[in-house]
Order: C-alpha cells, then sequence, then structure tokens
C-alpha cells in the first residue's frame, strides 16, 4: 500500500488490508462485550513499515511488479528528519483519503456484526482521528469518515451509532479547542506527544540530557512518566474550558503512559477528565489511583 504510485494500485492494497482489519476490530468488540471502545485510526511515520532489508526489499519488489531500484527510491523518499512531526496521524488521511475510508468500513462492519450477534450489548465506535492542529484537518478527515460510515450502515440497513472525536497531542489544538470541539464528539489527550511538543524535546533523546537536568533541580520528574501540571497540564486545562461551552456532550480523556501514573490520574480527575486510559500493566495503579482522586474530591 505505501509503496503504490496510484490511487488505483493503494485501493487494491486496501482491499486486501480491509478484511484483516474488520477481523481484528470484531474480535475487539467481543473481548470488550458492550464496553465504549476508542480506535485511533492510522497514526505512525510510513517509513516505519516499510522493508530494511535487502531480501525482503527483493521480495517486495517482486510482489508489486517494481526494480528493486524503485523500491528503494520509494524508501528513500520516505525519509524523515523528524518523523514524530512529519507525515503521519491525519496528515496520512489528509494526503491520502482512502486509508481513513477503508479503515471506517471495516470499524463499522464489525460493528454492525458484533451487535447483530449480541443485541443485547450496546456497541457504538468512537472513531479518533489523531495529530489534529486545524480544525480544518478534522472537517476534512471527518467527511470522508461519514460519508462512509452513513454508507455502510445505510446499506446494512442498522440503525447502529458511532462517534467522530480527536486526539489532542498538538499545542495549537488545545488553543483552538473551542473550533476544534464544534466538529469532535470526544477529546482524548495524547500526552506522550503533548509533552514532547509542548517541551519542544524528543521523547526518543530526553534521556541523554534529562540526567543533568534533575542533577541541577531544574526539573525533578521525567516529563514522560509524570505529567506536567504547569505547563502541559495548563494546555489540557484550556482545551476542556474552551471546548465544553462549544460542545456540552463533550466527553474527554487521556491515553499514554500518564495515564497510569497516580498524581498524573488525580490531576485529570480535578480537571474535569472522564477516563484514564494506559498500558495494561499499569491499569491496576490507574484504579486505584482514579478511586482515590474520587474519594478525595468528595
Amino acid at each position: 500500500m505505501i509503496c503504490s504510485d496510484t490511487v488505483e494500485e493503494r485501493e487494491a492494497a486496501l482491499a486486501k488490508i480491509e478484511p484483516m482489519q474488520q477481523a481484528d476490530f470484531e474480535a475487539l468488540y467481543e473481548a470488550l462485550e458492550g464496553c465504549p471502545v476508542t480506535i485511533r485510526f492510522l497514526d505512525p511515520p510510513l517509513h516505519e513499515f516499510v522493508p530494511t532489508e535487502e531480501a525482503d526489499i527483493k521480495a517486495l519488489a517482486e510482489a508489486q511488479g517494481k526494480s528493486v531500484e524503485t523500491i528503494k527510491n520509494i524508501i528513500a523518499s520516505l525519509h524523515e528528519f523528524n518523523p514524530m512531526m512529519g507525515h503521519r496521524g491525519c496528515r496520512l488521511a489528509v494526503t491520502y483519503p482512502e486509508i481513513a475510508k477503508m479503515q471506517t468500513r471495516a470499524v463499522i462492519k464489525a460493528a454492525i456484526n458484533v451487535k447483530k450477534a449480541h443485541p443485547d450489548w450496546a456497541v457504538e465506535p468512537e472513531i479518533m482521528i489523531p495529530l489534529v492542529g486545524d480544525v480544518k484537518e478534522l472537517k476534512y478527515v471527518k467527511k470522508f469518515v461519514v460519508e462512509t460510515a452513513d454508507e455502510v450502515i445505510a446499506a446494512a440497513g442498522s440503525d447502529l451509532k458511532y462517534e467522530v472525536g480527536t486526539m489532542i497531542e498538538i499545542p495549537r489544538a488545545a488553543l483552538t479547542a473551542d473550533e476544534i470541539a464544534k466538529e469532535a464528539d470526544f477529546f482524548c489527550f495524547g500526552t506522550n506527544d503533548l509533552t514532547q511538543m509542548t517541551f519542544g524535546f524528543s521523547r526518543d533523546d530526553a534521556g541523554k540530557f534529562l540526567g543533568a537536568y534533575y542533577d541541577a533541580k531544574i526539573y525533578e520528574n521525567d516529563p514522560f512518566a509524570k505529567l506536567d501540571q504547569t505547563g502541559v497540564g495548563k494546555l489540557m486545562e484550556m482545551t476542556i474550558k474552551l471546548g465544553k461551552p462549544v460542545n456540552p456532550k463533550l466527553h474527554c480523556g487521556i491515553c499514554g503512559e500518564h495515564g497510569g501514573d497516580p498524581t498524573s490520574v488525580e490531576f485529570c480527575h480535578k480537571i474535569g477528565l472522564d477516563y484514564v486510559s494506559c498500558s495494561p500493566f499499569r491499569v491496576p495503579i490507574a484504579r486505584l489511583a482514579a478511586a482515590q482522586a474520587a474519594i478525595s474530591n468528595k
């Protein structure tokens, strides 16, 4: 799909991916037994998916009917100096709307199938468009999502409900949350990326110099482990204060490692977040921290 030259080539590849995605989503809904589920659309930089070994490049060239040289040129063209701020997130869907359409079909078809099998379950997918920094990006991608979803639901004669929201992980999104809230059913803070972009340093490289910052007492904690309530937290609070009056139904959460840190969970509770999400091994800590925050808040 990544090494396709034309929309037709890309769509042919996406047609092979769609049933795989649909099967994954069906298994996900089954596992959740009617509990809410948020599905983030394709996010990582494309270069992460291309082969690096000579034998794999050769196999890909043969499968694509292209020369090894052509495939190598495509791979070279995908190289980015700062991939975390590059061609990823909603930028992929803006460039290639067919990716968002395929994922929408997979999400909605899977939900319809599972709802049919379990009529008593409240299956209502929440589709999350990542890395939005401008409301126009969300509007543009949302249009493809809504058109595709409504078409699939109508064709199936279903009454399935779904939501389309976004991830707040770019400071500009936080600053313009009142505009974005008009187009979003929910916000989810991607605090790993929001921390990177607010501090202006990369999580992958910060380890080289953060030790000196702790020694000099500039920072007391790793901002990627414990939420920076003063800076990043202020952006989060601002987002909720700007977004909720515009869209009173807006529900907000956080996903990322901060969702499993007790002091961060307490802060999220205080500013009015509806849920926290974190990696599986931190779930017990997050649940305990959420309970303690609710008790202390009383």
